[in-house]
This record gives C-alpha cells, structure tokens and sequence, in this order.
C-alpha cells in the first residue's frame, strides 16, 4: 500500500495526520477488541477495517458490537476494497482505517 509516496507492506493504521506501520494484533488474525485501543483513545467516529487480500483477518461480533456501542460507524472488507472505500468517503467525520497487508 502506497500513501504519501511510502510503500508500505505490514499491517498499518492510518490517524488523520499519521500512519502507525508498527501495529500488530495479540491473534495473528483475530481483530479484539485489545488490538484497537490506542484507535478508541484516538475516539473515531468511522474505523474501516481492511482484512487482507484474501480477507483472513477475522472480526468478531463480540469487536464490531463494542465499537459500535462506542458509536463508531464499522465498516470490514477485504484490504482493497476498504482503501477504495477510504479513498473516496466524504465525510466530515473523524476516519481511522486499521489495513492488514500480509496475506
């Protein structure tokens, strides 16, 4: 995935204004909720969750109903779809989208 003319091919999250390339989850492919806290502290209002090319990464319904208690709008496709969807959303909302890259 290439943003801001940097190629990066490890799981990612991109902050308004930042990318964390360094984000890893406690379950390879399993998103807890534990995997997202420092995304919750940064209090999103829409998280786009890429899953990889093949959709590995799983995500619970115990994770997508928390965050959505949190009234953050979820939404998971696989990575390629979830970087168009990013690339086009219009919003005036707070948007976080969490990439997994590897498979």
């Amino acid at each position: 995935m290439s943003i801001g003319g940097t190629t990066y091919t490890s799981d990612l999250i991109i902050y308004p204004g930042r990318v964390d390339a360094s984000w890893w989850r406690k379950t390879g492919h399993m998103l807890e909720v534990a995997d997202l806290q420092e995304v919750l502290a940064a209090r999103p209002q829409v998280l786009l969750i890429g899953t990889g090319a093949h959709g590995l990464m799983k995500v619970p319904k115990e994770t997508r109903d928390y965050l959505e208690s949190r009234d953050i709008e979820v939404f998971v496709q696989k990575t390629d779809k979830a970087a168009e969807l990013f690339n086009t959303l219009q919003t005036d909302k707070t948007v976080i989208a969490a990439f997994h890259l590897t498979c």
